[in-house]
């Protein structure tokens, strides 16, 4: 996931801005306790998120994966006054982690958890989104991508994650499996699409932000 020589990446993560405490701690756990902790956003990418968060300040964010709830608590740093983090996720075994760490964030008024597929869910939750992250089951990014646009306010984000896919995105189509497939076609559908600008972020595994005009 990490294309950055670990050096720079270090120096990067030492230029900018802290974690907050809870973030470490949730970081260490989810190493020590949770199957696959590289899902985590980690350090350098929360503090990314956050910051558009910060610059959007939006009222409602909708995030459609939400594993330890790591990026969820990164981007409700920005949240305006009464806004709310809606993050869905089908994995009802991490609820409780999740929701341990936001109390002790002191967010659970700012973040509500919801279990079920995204596409399921996203249809039911109150518009219009100001921030959208995905990061989810990468085969079903275009359909998220069609759930989520046309309910997105102008200035608004629709931020993907895992964009890259450790390089597999590069390699011959006939090498490419469902995930990848979904990824391509999603960077080729927010590519084509006039409603967005759009910017690929070489960052830890590629961020795709796309702003509604």
């Amino acid at each position: 996931m990490r294309f950055l020589d670990p050096a720079l990446d270090a120096y990067a993560e030492a230029h900018s801005g802290d974690e907050p405490s809870y973030l470490k701690e949730l970081t260490i756990e989810t190493r020590e306790k949770v199957e696959s902790p590289q899902m985590l956003s980690g350090h350098l990418q929360g503090r990314f998120l956050g910051l558009l968060s910060q610059l959007v300040r939006p009222k409602v964010i909708v995030e459609i994966g939400t594993y330890t709830g790591y990026s969820a608590l990164c981007l409700a740093e920005g949240l305006a006054k009464g806004g709310m983090v809606h993050t869905i996720d089908v994995n009802a075994a991490l609820t409780p982690m999740v929701e341990r760490y936001v109390e002790k964030a002191g967010m659970g008024d700012r973040i509500t958890t919801h279990i079920g597929h995204g596409a399921d869910v996203v249809p039911d939750l109150p518009g219009p989104f100001d921030l959208v992250f995905i990061d989810a089951d990468k085969e079903n990014y275009p359909r998220y991508w069609d759930l989520v646009i046309d309910r997105v306010r102008a200035g608004g984000l629709i931020i993907a994650d895992n964009v890259l896919w450790s390089g597999k995105v590069t390699r011959p189509e006939r090498e490419w499996d469902a995930d990848t497939r979904g990824l391509v076609d999603y960077a080729r559908a927010v590519k084509a699409d006039p409603r967005v600008e759009e910017v690929l972020v070489p960052l830890r595994d590629g961020l795709l932000v796309a702003r509604r005009r």
